[in-house]
């Protein structure tokens, strides 16, 4: 439970720094972005200013360097336009080469609409203010984003767009490596276990024999007899982890009931293992029979453990889902914290002392990676108990 805590506050703190990363590339950019667009707006004026300069000029006016300001820009889009709207010089306005006269006009002023809205207008007098008889005769200087500052606005959104996207591989890849390497070590520690019981059951078995020759009459000898091939049986389910189980169509009622046979008689005397049967019939399900009963094994023990002072009951029920058969372990136990419902699941999360938080990352291994199927805690109450599902599809 606390390497799963660590786990957590681990890559909470990752997300947290990306997020602070994102927040201060952003904060920056915008920075950079309003300095930008402070002087282009410098620039227009400068340039507005030229306008107005070229349209008062005489024939004493010297206009080298009125050209030479109005040529100079090169990247910001402007449109000047007279008091009644219409277009007097447009400059990097790009309105389509297949485009009439007409139809670029039209365009033109749509743009300086546009550009108006959006508040990027300078307006230049002609004639003086005040002077009587005569009317303020003015143009309107209109320009927008030079190409640099547009995609200078868009590119922290395709930078951040590019980190996220490389954190989103990167973590899939570590998660695949970690995964690819538990479930090495789930293989290898699982034909190790089998291998190491291999030897001692065979002696036992070898024993039991020989006692029953010697003994026939012995009533005690049966269930030792029962137990070493139990213990056979643990052996064989540990040897098929990490190679692909060979799936039968099996009566998920048989391997439930005798599941639930074998409970009751290892279960606390104060612990009752209860099992209903559906009242419609259930289609047969194609699974690995040893393997699956382990998990219904598991799932009682688990509840077993979490019963307070030994007492309680386990409740098992099948119940059909549409194209799924639903299988329900419900227990009165202590009950899981809701924020637990899926740490449950990882290896090394445990409530118990003496625990090592294997059992159930098990079981989710076989259901999901083995039967294609799903488990997961359905629903649980502090003081009042829990209840696991196990969904496995009907074949077609």
């Amino acid at each position: 439970m606390l390497w799963t805590e660590r786990t957590r506050h681990v890559k909470i703190a990752l997300v947290v720094a990306a997020v602070l990363i994102a927040a201060m590339s952003l904060v920056a950019s915008f920075y950079l972005i309003r300095d930008l667009k402070a002087e282009e707006h410098r620039k227009m004026e400068i340039w507005a200013k030229a306008m107005q300069t070229l349209q008062e000029a005489n024939e004493k006016t010297d206009l080298s360097m009125v050209f030479s300001v109005i040529e100079s820009n090169h990247t910001i889009p402007v449109i000047v336009i007279d008091p009644s709207g219409n277009v007097m010089d447009c400059r990097n306005v790009d309105v389509g080469r297949n485009s009439s006269q007409e139809d670029s006009i039209a365009k033109i002023k749509e743009i300086a609409r546009n550009m108006q809205s959006s508040g990027n207008t300078l307006r230049m007098n002609l004639t003086q203010q005040g002077v009587e008889g005569l009317s303020p005769e003015y143009i309107t200087v209109c320009y927008g984003e030079s190409l640099m500052l547009g995609r200078l606005s868009s590119y922290p959104f395709v930078q951040l767009g590019v980190v996220g996207l490389f954190m989103a591989v990167a973590i899939f890849a570590l998660l695949s490596l970690k995964r690819a390497e538990q479930n090495r070590v789930w293989v290898g520690l699982s034909r190790e276990t089998a291998h190491q019981l291999g030897t001692p059951i065979s002696s036992l078995m070898a024993w039991n024999q020989i006692l029953q020759e010697q003994y026939p009459d012995d009533t005690l000898l049966p269930e030792m007899e029962t137990d070493v091939k139990r213990l056979q049986l643990i052996a064989e389910r540990f040897s098929k982890i990490g190679s692909k189980p060979e799936l039968k169509l099996c009566d998920l009622l048989i391997i439930v009931q005798a599941t639930v046979d074998y409970m009751r008689r290892r279960a606390p005397e104060h612990v009752r293992v209860n099992f209903t049967p559906p009242e419609e019939e259930v289609p047969e399900v194609r699974l690995s029979a040893p393997l699956f009963q382990w998990v219904l094994e598991n799932l009682c023990k688990n509840a077993m453990d979490a019963m307070p002072d030994g007492r309680g009951e386990i409740n098992i029920s099948i119940v059909r889902k549409e194209r799924k058969i639903r299988i329900l372990v419900q227990d009165t136990g202590k009950g899981i914290n809701k924020k637990n419902f899926k740490n449950v699941f990882k290896p090394g999360f445990t409530t118990k002392q003496r625990g090592w938080g294997l059992g159930l990352s098990l079981a989710k291994r076989i259901v999901e990676e083995y039967h294609k199927g799903a488990i997961y805690v359905k629903d649980s109450q502090i003081g009042k108990g829990t209840t696991f599902a196990i969904d496995l599809n009907i074949e077609q």
